[in-house]
């Protein structure tokens, strides 16, 4: 028996082990800084696109000189996603102005299914019956949503969050649909873009109060909340499978509304809490079974 080439397999099977286990630790951590969105967007008392603008511009800062070298090729394809980008984060940030952070985060949640639909379209790619029944559930989950929003005043964050996932999966499509495409090059593309419209927007509104705890909250979400979460998914989305993907996603709506709680207070309604189990058990499900069919596909 050669001992060289035992000893050779043992280090590859323990460096795959070691590489898997660095990109899941790098996705969760990512997924609790995206969680942590809906806190910083509720402790600035400022107007949604201030806040968008703001941490967009500290975004791509970050990114530019994280990244040094962008890869800008302004391409229909590439100015398209960077502005379905820029719309997810104003979208976003204007629905946790108007309605629950759970709410918010819950209902843009839906994205992954979207995809699967726009794909259908724009990918050619034919939805799977297991995306189709979820996006029938996610239907159910955002009636359960609308029924509190309507008693609560929250009908208008509650759409736009929707909106925001839609924007999203937009983004997700055209990124796929480039060849050779650099997500933190686009991404940065984006946070320029979003920086702009949200500063010219801003100019018509009310100029922020400037505190130390706002100044705190947008450096974190421009830096942490965006930035640095960017490079871990980067890192991570390459060292993981699908699945371990996936599962890891789950982190950001659940921890979202938990740290808004425990600062603020703020509490969904019961049809909104029942909702968004609704949504998340959809995508979740639906994401597994898509992914071991293809899994087995390959096998």
């Amino acid at each position: 028996m050669d001992t060289s080439a035992v000893s050779k397999e043992s280090a590859q099977i323990a460096a795959s082990a070691e590489r898997k286990r660095a990109g899941l630790l790098a996705m969760a951590g990512c997924a609790i800084l995206w969680s942590m969105g809906g806190l910083f967007i509720k402790l600035i008392d400022w107007q949604p696109f201030a806040i968008a603008g703001a941490r967009s511009a500290i975004a791509a800062l970050f990114l530019f000189l994280w990244i040094r070298k962008p890869k800008f090729t302004f391409s229909l394809l590439q100015t398209s996603s960077a502005l379905a980008y820029a719309a997810t984060m104003l979208l976003f940030v204007f629905a946790n102005k108007h309605t629950t952070a759970a709410n918010a985060i819950l209902l843009q949640y839906g994205a992954p299914v979207y995809v699967a639909l726009l794909g259908s379209y724009m990918l050619k790619e034919v939805p799977k019956l297991e995306e189709w029944l979820a996006l029938l559930a996610i239907c159910v989950g955002m009636v359960l949503f609308f029924m509190d929003s309507l008693a609560a005043g929250h009908l208008l964050g509650d759409t736009v969050a929707v909106i925001s996932g839609f924007a999203f999966a937009l983004n997700i499509v055209l990124m796929r649909k480039q060849k050779d495409a650099d997500p933190l090059s686009s991404m940065l593309l984006g946070h320029i873009f979003a920086a702009m419209i949200a500063g010219i927007i801003s100019l018509f509104l009310a100029p922020p109060v400037i505190s130390p705890r706002s100044l705190a909250a947008i450096s974190a979400l421009g830096v942490v909340q965006i930035g640095l979460a960017a490079v871990l998914f980067s890192y991570g989305i390459k060292r993981v499978t699908a699945l371990q993907g996936v599962l890891t996603a789950v982190i950001e709506p659940i921890f979202n509304p938990v740290w808004v709680f425990l600062v603020t207070g703020e509490i969904p309604g019961g049809k909104s809490i029942l909702g968004g189990l609704v949504i998340i058990s959809a995508v979740l499900i639906s994401s597994v079974i898509s992914i071991r069919k293809a899994g087995k596909g390959a096998s």
